[in-house]
């Protein structure tokens, strides 16, 4: 688990204030969910075969001897909270959520106990329309945030009776090469085969050459679904590949299937994924509700917008040097006037006294803009000493009364600079 310090989250801020812009011009509203959820919530949707539920959760009894885990992932709760609230069995509901998830995992690059994942999730629609328009909308945040170099990978895991026979077809084949499976791929071929089509073993995957393909499973109106769907892509300019080794271990998936991966960020490659999840609903108590959704993991795409184009970090606009008690008190009052006239602009007041020159040594490792400086000269004459701190600019001298408009027209221009 680690901290995130303030000299990082201009890239956070970038990723969270685009998404969420992004989200709401298709009609997304934001939902906030508990960190911490009965145990059931997860076990029931996810499974308490799964290494999720069995390894990976951290879970814990509450004095009333009930068993809590903190999130491991957002779509559980999600599910439970529009049940729980009466929000389903309407018109389609569009939601998205962002925040804290925790899994005891092995720490590597890109992978920590405590992440962040930004979702979102569709209720009540089935129709492949709303899968393509799911794509669309990430596809467009890529956009906005400048990131290149991901790759869509697509595939559809049919119906749950078309997904057992293909499961049937799997087993035999991996049981008739049992031994020239390692120890691993065995035990997972045993209690999840089709997480087998996802390992990283070069040999494993070099066997599933010759494996049976999902695809073949597929029934007339699931592989109806799966080609309106690439058609809907192909319209749009979206560029994809199918990739019929793409699954999910959890039963509740059906048909669509996604995940846009990413070659530069070593062997954590999936930046965001998702699928259709029509059987969810019911599992987790209430009547059959389809639901389509996607998560997406915030350091992964933090890091990507990193080696993109250099994130420049929030400092504040002005420091205010301040000398003596009187021009403190007076500088202060300034101060929440011009937070007060002039909308987003940032200000730091010197903290406790110093001299002149150990406040420009603090104006200047602020990160400010401009010294906007008052001591006894400048409380006898009215004015506002102003002194660029970035550039070859003379320092200057402006009567208070005329400072909040040459302070707006100065901001603008920085607004327009940065554009």
């Amino acid at each position: 688990m680690h901290d995130i310090l303030p000299a990082d989250m201009a890239g956070w801020h970038l990723l969270e204030s685009n998404a969420a812009d992004v989200f709401a011009s298709y009609g997304f509203e934001e939902i906030r969910i508990p960190l911490l959820e009965k145990t059931e919530v997860f076990s029931r949707a996810i499974g308490d075969a799964t290494d999720v539920v069995e390894k990976e959760m951290y879970t814990f009894e509450d004095r009333n001897g009930e068993s809590l885990s903190l999130r491991p992932e957002g779509t559980a709760g999600v599910v439970r909270a529009v049940l729980q609230n009466g929000m389903l069995y309407g018109q389609p509901l569009r939601v998205w959520y962002s925040g804290a998830m925790f899994r005891h995992e092995r720490p590597q690059k890109g992978r920590t106990r405590q992440f962040h994942q930004i979702g979102a999730e569709v209720f009540g629609a089935e129709g492949p329309d709303v899968d393509a328009e799911l794509i669309a909308m990430a596809e467009r945040l890529w956009q906005r945030l400048g990131i290149d170099g991901l790759t869509l990978q697509l595939n559809s895991l049919g119906s749950a009776e078309e997904r057992a026979l293909y499961r049937e077809s799997l087993v035999e084949f991996l049981q008739h090469h049992e031994q020239d499976l390692d120890e691993a791929t065995r035990e997972r071929a045993q209690r999840n085969p089709l997480r087998v089509l996802d390992s990283k073993d070069t040999a494993v995957q070099a066997l599933l050459e010759n494996a049976p393909r999902l695809g073949d499973f597929l029934g007339a109106q699931s592989q109806l679904h799966f080609d309106s769907l690439r058609r809907m892509l192909d319209k749009l300019g979206i560029e994809y590949q199918v990739n019929q080794k793409l699954v999910r271990g959890l039963d509740y998936y059906s048909h669509t299937v996604f995940e846009w991966i990413t070659d530069q960020l070593g062997s954590q490659g999936t930046v965001c994924a998702g699928g259709r999840y029509d059987n969810l609903v019911e599992l987790q108590g209430g009547k059959p509700w389809p639901g389509i959704g996607f998560a997406m993991g915030q350091e992964r795409l933090v890091e990507l917008i990193r080696q993109g184009d250099e994130i420049a970090p929030v400092h504040p606009h002005i420091y205010m040097v301040l000398a003596g008690q009187e021009a403190k008190l007076v500088g202060m009052s300034l101060a929440e006037r011009l937070r007060d006239e002039l909308d987003g602009i940032r200000i730091v007041c010197n903290p406790g006294d110093g001299s002149f020159k150990s406040q420009f040594k603090r104006a200047d490792r602020s990160g400010a803009s401009m010294a906007l400086v008052m001591g006894e000269n400048e409380l006898q004459s009215g004015t506002a000493s102003i002194k660029p701190l970035r550039g070859e600019e003379p320092q200057h001298s402006i009567h208070v009364d005329k400072l909040v408009e040459w302070l707006g027209e100065w901001i603008k221009q920085i607004r327009h600079d940065a554009v």
